[in-house]
């Protein structure tokens, strides 16, 4: 115990000389991603790759308790992490950068961005969405689907519920209907987050009329969801909600189920945009930076691109497409990456010119 204590306390001392005697970095932009696939630069791009090289983020930082260095600019006025995968990884490695006594994120802004999974009843492929709400779809009770009953439609319900028709327990989760303000706001529980309102209309205003990519492979497997609806238009910048979920799930049963699941949790409010496995970790940790004084989830936002559908065509089994549409390899895996530079970088740009 003796020397658990005394290590404890060199550890604390040579943090507060480090503090002292080195630069205390007080970056106005933070750029959050999630995964990448090799090195920073010079290879296969994940979404890391391009906020460092386009934006000479050259500096690489150490930082005890994160699983990837912090990359900086000359200045660190811009500071980029990647913070994956799961919902878990990215609350560590953020509480991770919060405690480090180098940095001074009171009066950071902060882009949260990574590529995605869309419905074709809501996107398509390429497609920007900036995120309003987010929700945890793991917080939840499951019954295998070969047990359930056979007029349920799936076999995920409410933590406090006994099958899907049950209501939210109000004691636990908050009635989303009635949050009033534009301010960044999260349930008792923490599985439903809202976003900060104002902010989150400024940059779809300020982004909405980007040109994003398309290629012929994307246009052709977006026509082969139909004409009519999202699918029937090349990719553009949206609004709409976030699932997030430890389960890289797929297929038409699944999406059905998530688009239940976010009008439940959200009381009718939200409507799904995107599907992906981070951004409630991620938004839990700056929510209790915040109240710890050490950074503002109300100058945050979320941005999501989307690389392949989640649910396949007509006529392609799930077990199919998921076997198609691989990490690393969707789609549009390379033109959701340069939606998240081409409308992120747009944002931060207008952040980094503040005085």
């Amino acid at each position: 115990m003796w020397k658990l204590l005394t290590s404890t306390l060199v550890c604390a001392a040579m943090l507060s000389a480090r503090a002292q005697t080195t630069d205390l970095f007080r970056p106005k932009v933070v750029v959050v991603t999630y995964f990448e696939v090799g090195q920073d630069t010079g290879d296969r791009p994940g979404e890391l790759q391009f906020w460092v090289e386009r934006d000479h983020l050259t500096r690489s930082i150490h930082v005890p308790g994160m699983t990837h260095p912090v990359r900086a600019n000359a200045d660190a006025s811009e500071i980029a992490v990647t913070v994956g995968p799961g919902n878990i990884k990215p609350g560590i490695n953020l509480m991770a950068l919060g405690a480090d006594p180098r940095f001074d994120l009171r009066q950071s802004y902060w882009l949260l961005n990574g590529i995605a999974g869309v419905s074709p009843a809501d996107g398509t492929i390429g497609d920007a969405f900036w995120t309003d709400f987010i929700i945890n779809g793991d917080l939840v009770k499951e019954i295998d689907a070969r047990e359930m009953p056979n007029d349920w439609s799936d076999g995920y319900f409410s933590l406090d519920g006994s099958s899907p028709r049950d209501p939210k327990a109000s004691a636990w989760e908050d009635d989303v209907r009635r949050w009033t303000g534009g301010e960044a706001r999260a349930n008792r529980r923490g599985n439903v987050i809202r976003l900060n309102r104002d902010l989150l209309i400024w940059a779809y205003g300020l982004t909405k009329d980007i040109p994003l990519q398309e290629n012929a492979a994307m246009k052709a497997l977006r026509m082969r969801y139909g004409s009519r609806g999202p699918t029937g238009a090349p990719p553009r910048v949206r609004v709409g909600a976030n699932i997030a979920t430890e389960v890289f799930w797929h297929g038409a049963k699944l999406d059905a189920w998530a688009h239940r699941w976010v009008a439940f949790e959200t009381d009718g409010v939200a409507h799904l945009g995107t599907t992906a496995m981070n951004d409630s970790g991620a938004l839990l940790a700056l929510q209790a930076l915040s109240l710890q004084g050490k950074a503002n989830w109300n100058r945050a936002l979320v941005l999501r691109t989307t690389s392949n559908f989640d649910m396949p065509p007509p006529g392609v089994t799930a077990v199919q497409n998921l076997a198609a549409e691989q990490h690393g390899a969707y789609t549009a895996y390379l033109p959701a990456l340069e939606a998240a530079y081409a409308v992120g970088h747009r944002v931060v740009a207008e952040w980094l010119a503040l005085k």
